[in-house]
C-alpha cells in the first residue's frame, strides 16, 4: 500500500472549476454571515434589483432551479428584504419587489463581495487576471451559455451554510 499523497487531479477542468467555485463561494458565505444573507439570496436580491421580474425570469436570469428559487424568495420575504407584488404590467402576473431592507442588505453586500472578488483576482497577474475573467465571461456567454439535457439533471446547490434568516 503507497502512503504518499496522489496528485491533484489539476489538469481535469472540471475539478478545478468546482474546486474553485467551491472555495470562493465558502468566502463569501463566511463574509455574507454578518449580513445574514447567503451568497444565493444576495444575487437573487441584487438581479430582482434591476427591475420588475417575475419569480421565473429571475430563476432563468441566474440559473436556479424553480424549486430552489421557491425556497429562496420565501426565506428573503419572511426576512422582510423584498415582497410578492402584482406587476404594473400584467395583473396576472407576480413580480418581486425588493424592500428598502433589501436595498440597503444590498447595498452592504455590494462592498463586501467587491472586497471579495478583488482579493481573489489580486492573487493572479493583472494580465492573467483579465484573461482569466475575459475567458470565465466568454464561456458564460458561449460555449457554456446552455445547459445540456441530461437524463439525471445537474442541480446547482449552494455549500450548506448554517441556518440564516435568508436562504
Amino acid at each position: 500500500m503507497s502512503h504518499h499523497q496522489p496528485e491533484r487531479p489539476d489538469d481535469n477542468l472540471g475539478w478545478l472549476l468546482a474546486t474553485v467555485s467551491h472555495a470562493f463561494t465558502s468566502e463569501l458565505t463566511a463574509a455574507l454571515e454578518e449580513l445574514s444573507v447567503t451568497p444565493r439570496a444576495y444575487c437573487v436580491l441584487a438581479t430582482a434589483m434591476q427591475g420588475e421580474y417575475t419569480q421565473t425570469a429571475l430563476a432563468q436570469a441566474i440559473g436556479l432551479d424553480k424549486t430552489t428559487m421557491v425556497v429562496t424568495i420565501d426565506a428573503l420575504e419572511k426576512a422582510g428584504l423584498v415582497e410578492r407584488r402584482m406587476s404594473g404590467q400584467d395583473r396576472r402576473a407576480r413580480v418581486i419587489d425588493v424592500t428598502e431592507a433589501g436595498r440597503a442588505k444590498v447595498g452592504e453586500g455590494e462592498r463586501i463581495v467587491a472586497a471579495i472578488q478583488e482579493d481573489v483576482l489580486s492573487s493572479l497577474s493583472p494580465g492573467l487576471r483579465d484573461a482569466f475573467v475575459a475567458a470565465l465571461r466568454e464561456l458564460t456567454c458561449g460555449r457554456l451559455s446552455t445547459v445540456a439535457e441530461c437524463s439525471q439533471p445537474v442541480r446547482r446547490r449552494a455549500p450548506r451554510a448554517t441556518a440564516t434568516a435568508a436562504a
